[in-house]
């Protein structure tokens, strides 16, 4: 079931995005060779709950799980595409890629929102991987328009990643947002325009595109969280929330 917000809870959301967006720049500006995934993990958790808010990953169990997710922040390293396990002994190293993936609730209402950055001095074809799923991000954003559907944001996305010869993740997906961290609609990073659901304003929506720098195959590990390239070789994500206006689709999960 679609869930459309409220006026109410659109100011709620906006806050709560300005302040997630704040948490995950922050950790950001943490990177850097040395550090351990866990120690991100943990500056993430204290900034959240500094503000009195809660980080919507921990303990979250999806459906089909073993067990709730153990921590506040994703950190998911070169070939590992999402949900990488923050660990104590996982060092990042100069070159690393790492995605930072993490949500908030705030006043009870979720937004979500990630990117990949580097550690330290990363290779050009690093630099073309990440620039290239930043960009894709903001073709889908763009394509987010009231009346359009949901195939409107994956074909855009699809449109602008194939020339680059890139493996777009399938079996992941952006989805709807606010009252539930995951919440329909599906919004998939590829497909046939004007299919899936309609947009309408004031709906809440994530939109994620995850690109492989070789096939778009994705396997799961042993820890039933962390997926990664099925070949090995490295992959990016970035995310927003945002709001179906009447106009252009607002980010709210920006500063």
């Amino acid at each position: 079931m679609i869930i459309i917000k409220t006026k109410e809870e659109i100011e709620i959301l906006r806050e709560g995005g300005k302040r997630l967006a704040t948490v995950l720049h922050k950790v950001k500006d943490m990177v850097k060779p040395g550090i351990s995934t866990w120690e991100l993990d943990k500056y993430a958790e204290k900034l959240i709950r500094d503000m009195g808010d809660y980080p919507a990953f921990l303990n979250y169990k999806p459906e089909g799980a073993d067990f709730p997710y153990p921590a506040s922040l994703c950190v998911s390293v070169n070939n590992e595409v999402v949900h990488g396990i923050p660990k104590k002994e996982k060092i990042l190293q100069e070159g690393d890629i790492v995605s930072i993936d993490l949500g908030l609730r705030h006043n009870g209402l979720y937004t979500d929102m990630a990117m990949t950055v580097g550690v330290g001095e990363i290779s050009n074809a690093s630099k073309k991987l990440l620039k290239t799923t930043e960009q894709a991000l903001m073709v889908g954003i763009e394509a987010a328009q009231c009346g359009n559907k949901t195939g409107d944001i994956g074909h855009a996305i699809e449109g602008f990643v194939r020339p680059h010869k890139y493996g777009i993740v399938e079996v992941l997906s952006g989805h709807g947002v606010g009252k539930y961290i995951h919440e329909d609609p599906y919004i998939p990073n590829f497909g046939k325009a004007n299919t899936g659901v309609k947009l309408v304003k004031d709906m809440v929506i994530a939109i994620e595109p995850m690109l492989n720098n070789g096939t778009k195959n994705v396997v799961v590990d042993n820890d039933g969280y962390t997926f990664r390239t099925a070949d090995g070789k490295r992959s990016a994500h970035f995310e927003h929330t945002i709001l179906i206006t009447d106009g252009e689709p607002e980010i709210l999960t920006k500063i």
